[in-house]
Formats: C-alpha cells, sequence, structure tokens
C-alpha cells in the first residue's frame, strides 16, 4: 500500500467525522470551529487516533489556502447594500479597533507570561483580528436571525481585519528578528499591504465578470471552477505584489457576488460546499498541530489573557467606534461580546515558528487555548445573549432552492422555490392576496405529491412549494411577501420604487409589506388613488403621484380610463 492511499483513507475519514460534528453543533451549543479542533486534537499523536503531524509549514500552507477560499465565499454572499450601510464602522473595526485590541491584549499578556513588551505586543497582534470563517459559521448556522445593520457589521469586520493583524504580526517580527527599525518602514508596508489588495480586488474581481459572461465553456461544471480560479487568481496576485491577498480576495468575491453571470445559483452553492470542506480541513489540521498536554502548562496564563482580551481589549475598542457611528448601547454590547477568534490567530501564532524566534512555542499554545475559549464561551452564548439584549428577529423567507434560466440567454430572470412555513403570514391567504410585483408570476405550487394549479383563488397552506419567476431587483419585496417577520418586514424592504396592479388592495400591501395606509381595507389602490386626486381636485394620468401617509403613489400605466399599475415606494419606518 502506497503512502498516499493511506493519507486519502485517513483525509476522508476527519472529513466525515467533521461533517458528523457539524450537526452536533446546534446539539451542543458549541460552534462548530471548536467540534473541528478537537477532532483533530482527538487525532493526533497524542490522542486517541496516534497521527503524527509535527509541519507549521504544511499548517500555514494548508491554513492560509483555506481561509482564502472561506473569505472568498464570504464576499459571493456579502450583498454591497450592506457594505454601504456599515463600510465605515467596519473599517474602523478592522483597522483602529485590531491596534487597540492587540496593544491592550499585548501588554497584558507581556506582564502575566513575564516577556519582552514587543514579544506580549506580538501576542497581542496575533490575536488581534476576529476569524472570518468563525463569525460567518456562527451568524449563518446558528439558528438566530440578528438585526442586517449587525449582522453585515460583524461580518465586514471579520472579512477585512485580517491585514491589520498579520501586517502587525509581521512586522512585529521584523523587528524581533531582523531588527528592523518601527516608524515609515511599517507604515509603507501597511499601506502597500491595502492599496495593493484593494485594487487587485477590485479590478479582477470585475474582469472575472466580463469574462465569465462572454466565454462560452464546453461544459457548465466549469463555470464555477471558473470562478474559483479567479478568486485565487486576485489572491496570488496581490501577495506577490506585497499587497494583502486576503482583502484581494474577499474583495473580488463582493464584485463577482453582486453581479449577473451565468450559472450564478450553482456557482454559489459550489462555493459553499468548498468552503465548508476548508473548514473542516483547516480546523483539523490546525488541531492536529497542538499538542493537547501543553496546553495544561498554560492554562492559568492563558485564561488570563483570554479575559483580558474578551472583557477589556474588545469592548474598549468597540465601544467608542460604534458610538461614533450612533449605535445603541444593545447593539454595542453585542458587538463586543462576538469578537471570536478563530484559524487567523493559529495560523499567525505559527510564523514566530517560522521565523526561529525565541520563546514561539509558548506563544503558539497561549494563542491555541485563548482561541478555545473565545470561540466556546463567545460562540455557545451568542445566541442567550442577542435575545437577552432583544436584537433577533424572526427570520425572513429562505428560498430552498434557485432554479436558473440558462437557456434562454440573456433573459435576466430567476425562477425561485420559496417554501411556506407553519408560521408563514402567506399561510391560509390566497395567491391572490400576495400582492406580488407587477410582473412577477407564481408558475406552479407543489403540495406534498400534488401539483396544484396557481390561480387567484388558491389557499396557500403551510409546506407548500412555490415557483416564482421574478426579476432579481424585485427579489427582495417578493421575499417580503413570503416571509414571517410582518414587524420587520417594511424596514427590510429595498428604497426603490415597487409596482403593484391597481386592483391590489389596501389590506394586501399591509399583510405583504407591513405599509399601512390609513383607508379601508378593501379599498384598492385604483380606488384609493382616485378618490384623493379627486380631494385634490386634479385629473388622473400616467406619472401623477399622491403621497397617503408618507407613501408615495404614482400612476405608472393606464388602459383607456383603468389604472393598471401603480408605482408605490416605501419608506422606512
Amino acid at each position: 500500500m502506497f503512502l498516499i492511499d493511506q493519507l486519502i483513507l485517513l483525509a476522508a475519514i476527519l472529513i466525515l467525522f467533521g461533517i458528523a460534528s457539524s450537526k452536533l453543533s446546534a446539539r451542543l451549543g458549541l460552534p462548530v470551529l471548536v467540534l473541528f479542533l478537537l477532532i483533530g486534537m482527538l487525532a493526533g499523536d497524542a490522542g486517541i487516533g496516534g497521527v503524527s503531524f509535527n509541519s507549521p509549514g504544511a499548517a500555514h500552507a494548508l491554513g492560509t489556502l483555506a481561509l482564502a477560499i472561506i473569505l472568498f465565499d464570504g464576499g459571493l454572499q456579502t450583498p454591497t447594500a450592506s457594505i454601504k450601510k456599515v463600510w465605515k464602522p467596519a473599517s474602523l473595526l478592522a483597522t483602529l479597533g485590531v491596534l487597540i485590541t492587540a496593544a491592550v491584549t499585548g501588554v497584558a499578556a507581556a506582564y502575566v507570561l513575564d516577556l519582552p513588551i514587543m514579544e506580549g505586543l506580538l501576542l497581542g497582534a496575533i490575536v488581534g483580528s476576529t476569524d472570518a470563517a468563525a463569525v460567518f459559521s456562527l451568524l449563518r448556522n446558528a439558528g438566530i436571525h440578528i438585526r442586517e445593520r449587525l449582522k453585515a457589521t460583524l461580518e465586514i469586520e471579520s472579512a477585512s481585519n485580517d491585514p491589520m493583524a498579520i501586517f502587525l504580526t509581521v512586522g512585529l517580527l521584523e523587528i524581533l528578528v531582523n531588527d528592523m527599525e518601527p516608524g515609515v518602514g511599517l507604515l509603507q508596508m501597511f499601506l502597500l499591504q491595502m492599496g495593493v489588495g484593494a485594487a487587485v480586488g477590485l479590478g479582477v474581481g470585475w474582469a472575472s465578470v466580463q469574462i465569465i459572461n462572454r466565454i462560452h465553456l464546453v461544459a457548465s461544471g466549469l463555470y464555477p471552477v471558473m470562478v474559483a480560479a479567479c478568486g485565487l487568481l486576485a489572491f496570488g496576485l496581490a501577495a506577490n505584489l506585497n499587497g494583502s491577498g486576503f482583502l484581494a480576495i474577499f474583495l473580488a468575491g463582493v464584485v463577482i457576488g453582486n453581479s449577473r453571470f451565468v450559472f450564478q445559483r450553482s456557482t454559489f452553492l459550489f462555493h459553499d460546499g468548498l468552503a465548508w470542506l476548508s473548514q473542516i480541513t483547516m480546523f483539523v489540521v490546525l488541531g492536529l498541530l497542538i499538542n493537547p498536554p501543553s496546553l495544561f502548562e498554560v492554562w492559568l496564563e492563558g485564561l488570563v489573557i483570554a479575559a483580558v482580551l474578551v472583557l477589556v481589549a474588545r469592548p474598549l475598542a468597540v465601544v467608542p467606534i460604534l458610538a461614533l457611528f450612533g449605535f445603541k448601547k444593545a447593539e454595542i454590547a453585542l458587538v463586543s461580546w462576538v469578537g471570536l477568534r478563530g484559524s487567523v490567530p493559529i495560523i499567525l501564532a505559527i510564523f514566530p515558528l517560522m521565523f526561529g524566534l525565541p520563546g514561539a512555542e509558548l506563544i503558539f499554545n497561549v494563542v491555541f487555548f485563548v482561541v478555545l475559549i473565545s470561540a466556546t464561551i463567545q460562540g455557545s452564548t451568542l445566541p442567550w445573549v442577542a435575545r437577552k439584549l432583544g436584537l433577533t428577529e424572526k427570520p425572513p423567507a429562505t428560498p430552498a432552492a434557485t432554479l436558473e434560466i440558462t437557456a434562454l440567454g440573456d433573459v435576466d430572470a430567476d425562477i425561485v422555490e420559496y417554501t411556506l412555513g407553519a408560521n408563514g403570514r402567506a399561510v391560509g391567504r390566497r395567491l391572490s392576496q400576495m400582492a406580488l410585483p407587477d410582473g412577477t408570476v407564481v408558475a406552479m405550487i407543489t403540495r406534498k405529491s400534488l401539483v396544484i394549479p396557481p390561480r387567484g383563488s388558491t389557499a396557500l397552506q403551510a409546506g407548500d412549494h412555490l415557483f416564482v419567476v421574478l426579476r432579481p431587483e424585485t427579489r427582495p419585496f417578493v421575499d417580503s411577501v413570503f416571509s414571517q417577520a410582518l414587524e420587520a418586514a417594511r424596514n427590510e424592504l429595498p428604497s426603490r420604487e415597487l409596482r403593484l396592479k391597481g386592483s391590489t388592495t389596501v389590506d394586501d400591501i399591509r399583510s405583504s409589506y407591513g405599509i399601512i395606509l390609513a383607508a379601508d381595507d378593501l379599498l384598492t389602490l385604483e380606488a384609493l388613488v382616485r378618490q384623493t386626486m379627486s380631494e385634490e381636485l386634479r385629473e388622473v394620468q400616467i406619472g401623477t403621484s399622491v403621497t397617503l401617509d408618507g407613501v408615495i403613489l404614482t400612476v405608472r400605466d393606464m388602459i383607456d380610463a383603468r389604472i393598471v399599475t401603480i408605482g408605490l415606494i416605501p419608506e422606512p419606518t
């Protein structure tokens, strides 16, 4: 038997154990990264597996590749609307916040471990950034739905703060090992990392979309692979130009994910699976690298440093920054608490080992212990803390699948499958009462083994699967129609015009979008506009508008004297 045969078997077993542990994550209340790390530790030479792995270089290489893939997937799933909302506080948290966290933690580490101040600051820099893989996994798989602004802030901060932590770590190592003078050299390194990373990421992302939409590949399965290659190109190109590959691949993912391209849905599914595989591989390998008995030697010091990091350093960094942007106290408290450490600190803790720094093993063991404490305590208590702070919301409608229209060339449309939950607002209502955007069509309804012809009189039931043909720009409105949280619906609507049929009633609008108009529930939009125009002694014609209860209604289409389509602009309350 060849060695590779044994390695393939071992890899398959570890990955299957990792997948199985993800099923246990919700039941045990532990983040999946902790379970993956524990599997790696148990499989190591000090555990029951007896696998001998002592190669920091290999762990660093695998960890870097895995983290790049995870960040790319995170970018693909990050809407630009979310970035526009929170880019200012998130960018400050990712730079100034990391610096403050690293400084406070570093000073404490130097005192607790009796290290020189520069080595203490190095440890602080290593644990200074939150981990994208941990935050993405927790926020998207914890079974809770927090406010969009909070979620976007946490995700974008975690995805963009790695370059700052890497810069601080490498800069301090250069000072400690190569006697580099701090000052202008460090500033130039920082600007180069950020500037080149951002430029390459945005450029490669834009170019990738142009190429993907123009090239005709022989097999549809090559498109997701091509997208992955474009992401890795952004990382490699930026890294070889002395920029931040992590920032570049995340921004490339954002640009690609927010563009329309062929086989988009299948590409997202492919990268989601690839990101999960990367998480499992990365955390298991990092778990293999640690010697569990060595953690007991530093447990007390690690516990003190973790307490300083979580309870002092992180809040000191978060509170002034978020207060500056008008975040509420409860929101600031949650962001302070969700400062999860994960793979990035462990990967960075390998750097001192590779640089040959004296005391590097102590730093690695302490960092690993701090990560375990942070991920276990902060990760497992996030749902409880969010509920106690009153920041959770009911989840919006999530389609079971999106079926792409790929055979019709440039048709800009999707077929989306919605599954009605037991508490769905649409349950018990007729299809004609759904107030769907103009041009949206329910093509088919399946109920258990039956296919129900969609008619206006069809009453919807829990468990129904609706296949809806829609234009991408109307997707947020359709999501609202089939969601559960009516009280949050209006605030989550995009600030653009929603076009509805003139026959839509006031009650339909309230039930579908949470928009309340002070009028009889059975009154149609056409009648409401005519009534208001009559009171204002104005003639009904295309383009005329009325404002009712802060909502602008505009006549968009008429057939003879009948109002066919009315544009409605919902304003957040």
